[in-house]
């Protein structure tokens, strides 16, 4: 509840709804007090009197006044007591709200002024009082109490609301870590061996959930498709996205739609034809400003061709069995963004020794604390770098490289596959005794 708004004390009386206000007066004189609590009780205030500085402080102590109207000088027990004491004491108390504290001085000059100020003064009332000044300056305390109520009301009210925040980010963070816990499982195997192809996969989301996927499933009996998605954005709707993107390219025959065609007992779609149909789907069912990049690979493991489509993710990285790197593929356009795209298609020999990295955004464009993007260049010497590792240990050595580069400040969802054409092992031939 708050007081009304009044033009002046004097010429408007107190409206009976009017917040009832607590006046303390410390001055050692009885007609001092009096003087003052009569028009203060005609106005409506609550008054209390105390003689010493002591009564006063345990008078704020039990029952904390509002506004407190002290002599400057109170003769006390020990002597000549000051209201600066009592001023000082009253600001350093443990109170539950703002006290205006004026003193009654009967000279001001500046140096009384500042050391009021000092001591926590907010106003100060020339002796002696006329009934006119003493409601003005009362009328001004009252202006800011009022603002301070105000305020500590506000402060209540957003503390409150941050609380209820932080019970709100804290459920779905709860949510998230669950979400990412079935994500992860939309990678139902992390690694495949194919005959004498090994596969690898890598997924790590920037945050909670990400837009990232990567997997394979068998074709036949001599063949495997192998993808790796990148949708725009590594939040919820990326999330979605991609769980939706997992049940079409799942190992499923009913729902796979790149083995739809081999259950007619024909060949399954071919990779482009596969990209033709996510782009189709993408502009025709789905109305979002969402994309993603893609590539899609049929592998025969029997002969090791490699048949891939491009659609804007980043260039494959071929290292052959000598150790030399050749990035493949022109980019092609992303998935959900052209009515007519137009994807790169890709056709290589695997030989022994080979071995094919795919990589996510989140990899190739890592950035340092200077800005420059890790690159072709940066995934190029990963690959020399660690060319005696395979499989499982040189994704986690390349992840590891990556946020060394960004000295931890990934920002971007980071995912791989790794084609590997193990070479046959070497007999090694025992020594003649």
């Amino acid at each position: 509840m708050k007081r009304t708004n009044r033009l002046s004390p004097v010429l408007a009386k107190p409206t009976t709804n009017r917040l009832i206000r607590r006046v303390l007066i410390v001055s050692p004189s009885d007609a001092q007090r009096r003087i003052l609590s009569v028009p203060l009780r005609r106005a409506r205030y609550e008054v209390l009197e105390a003689g010493s500085v002591a009564d006063a402080l345990q008078l704020c102590q039990r029952i904390e006044p509002d506004i407190v109207l002290s002599d400057w000088i109170i003769p006390g027990a020990a002597g000549m007591e000051s209201g600066l004491d009592l001023c000082r004491a009253f600001r350093t108390g443990e109170r539950s709200r703002y006290g205006y504290f004026v003193l009654l001085t009967s000279a001001q000059d500046h140096e009384d002024i500042a050391r009021g100020l000092e001591a926590g003064a907010d106003d100060f009332l020339a002796m002696p009082v006329t009934k006119q000044d003493l409601l003005a300056r009362l009328a001004a305390g009252e202006r800011i109490l009022r603002v301070e109520e105000d305020l500590r009301s506000s402060n209540a009210q957003l503390r409150a609301a941050l609380d209820r925040l932080r019970d709100t980010q804290a459920a779905i963070d709860r949510d998230l870590q669950e979400a990412r816990k079935l994500q992860q499982g939309l990678v139902k195997q992390r690694s495949g061996r194919f005959g004498p192809i090994q596969l690898s996969l890598l997924l790590r989301p920037a945050g909670h959930i990400g837009g990232d996927l990567v997997g394979f499933f068998p074709i036949g009996d001599d063949r495997v498709g192998i993808y790796a998605l990148d949708v725009s954005g590594h939040g919820v709707t990326a999330a979605l996205l991609t769980a939706q993107l997992s049940v079409h390219l799942s190992g499923s025959a009913d729902q796979n739609v790149a083995l739809r065609a081999a259950q007619t007992g024909t060949d399954a779609v071919s990779p482009a034809a596969l990209a033709h149909f996510f782009n189709n789907m993408m502009l025709e069912e789905m109305a979002t400003d969402t994309y993603y990049t893609m590539i899609y690979a049929d592998l025969n493991h029997v002969t090791g061709r490699l048949r891939m489509v491009q659609a804007g993710h980043p260039h494959p990285v071929l290292q052959r069995a000598d150790g030399s790197v050749q990035p493949l593929g022109n980019g092609g356009m992303p998935i959900g963004v052209f009515e007519r795209p137009v994807f790169d298609e890709i056709d290589v020999i695997l030989e022994p020794g080979d071995r094919l990295l795919i990589c996510s955004d989140g990899i190739t464009e890592a950035t340092n604390p200077a800005g420059r993007l890790l690159g072709d260049d940066g995934v190029e010497a990963i690959l020399r770098t660690n060319a005696f590792l395979g499989g499982h240990v040189f994704l986690e050595s390349m992840a590891w490289s990556v946020s060394e580069y960004c000295r931890g400040e990934r920002q971007d969802d980071m995912s791989a596959v790794l084609i590997e054409y193990l070479a046959p092992a070497e007999t090694v031939p025992l020594p003649r005794r």
